[in-house]
């Protein structure tokens, strides 16, 4: 497996529980399990992805803006599941918020997997590319197990 096939992967699981949990209402228990897992998903994915997949293009003059821009996207979208954990979850605003964050989250992926991954073939080698995929799969796992505790900086 490579990098892509990889990240690609569990964009796949975040479109799915952002239409999972968009189909929800009120305070229900299913909800809330749909976000938890969602929030989850999010982070978990954003931290490993970081760190194996833009860290390393901030060096490449081609792909330094992308990075950079796929960064601050990370943090729009951790300002928004902040705002959702401070909304009551029954209220219109919540749910408001949270097409927000679905819309967010569609225009990141497309944006990797139509460009950012374009353009990162020509910087990663297959090899960096299936060694990027072992470090990011395997960070990704530990941090799913451990989550919220695992993720760095977080107590």
């Amino acid at each position: 497996m490579n990098i892509y096939k990889a990240i690609k992967d569990d964009h796949d699981i975040q479109r799915e529980l952002c239409s999972k949990i968009l189909k929800t209402s009120g305070d229900s228990e299913e909800r809330r399990n749909i976000w938890e897992e969602l929030k989850k998903e999010l982070e978990v994915h954003e931290v490993a992805e970081e760190r194996f997949f833009y860290s390393p293009l901030i060096d490449s003059d081609k792909m330094q803006e992308d990075a950079r821009h796929g960064m601050a996207e990370h943090h729009e979208m951790d300002e928004l599941i902040e705002e959702l954990d401070d909304t009551d979850m029954s209220s219109p605003h919540w749910l408001a918020t949270m097409q927000k964050l679905a819309e967010k989250v569609e225009h990141h992926l497309k944006d990797e997997e139509e460009d950012f991954f374009i353009k990162a073939k020509k910087i990663y080698s297959s090899e960096e590319a299936e060694s990027l995929a072992k470090s990011y799969g395997e960070t990704v796992s530990e941090y799913r197990k451990g989550w919220p505790e695992a993720i760095p900086g977080k107590e």
